[in-house]
This record gives C-alpha cells, sequence and structure tokens, in this order.
C-alpha cells in the first residue's frame, strides 16, 4: 500500500512553512509545502493558511523534530 501524505503544521505564511520544510530536508525527511499561493493572496488567516505535509511513515518523527527545534528557539 502507498504512504498517503498527511498535515503535520500549518504555517501563517509560506517563508515559516519553507523554514520548517527545509529543517525536515536536513533530517532527510521530504515534506511538500501546500496552500503557498493561498496564502500570498489572502491576508484573512482562516484562508490563508499554509500547511506542512509529509508521508504518513514519517509523521510522528517529522512533528518530533519540529517541535524540539520550536523548543529550543532556533
Amino acid at each position: 500500500m502507498a504512504d498517503k501524505l498527511v498535515t503535520i503544521a500549518q504555517f501563517a505564511d509560506s517563508a515559516q512553512a519553507s523554514l520548517a520544510q527545509q529543517f525536515l530536508a536536513d533530517f532527510g525527511i521530504k515534506s511538500v509545502i501546500t496552500g503557498q499561493n493561498a496564502a500570498n493572496i489572502y491576508t484573512i488567516p482562516a484562508v490563508a493558511t499554509t500547511g506542512l505535509q509529509t508521508f504518513e511513515s514519517q509523521a510522528r518523527q517529522a512533528k518530533e523534530i519540529l517541535e524540539s527545534h520550536k523548543k529550543r528557539g532556533d
């Protein structure tokens, strides 16, 4: 069975999502950003959410990496 993509985080803008994506890539985790265009067009947070997705099999590890990064304040 194919591994599906799941959303692991949401960001207010695509720049934050890109930084998180690069951070995950440093750990060998591939991810995709969703909603980049909407975030660039709409200023309403409910509409402008940018998501970060990874394969379901790597989601838990990716979330843990992002959480530890957030706690360190990097």
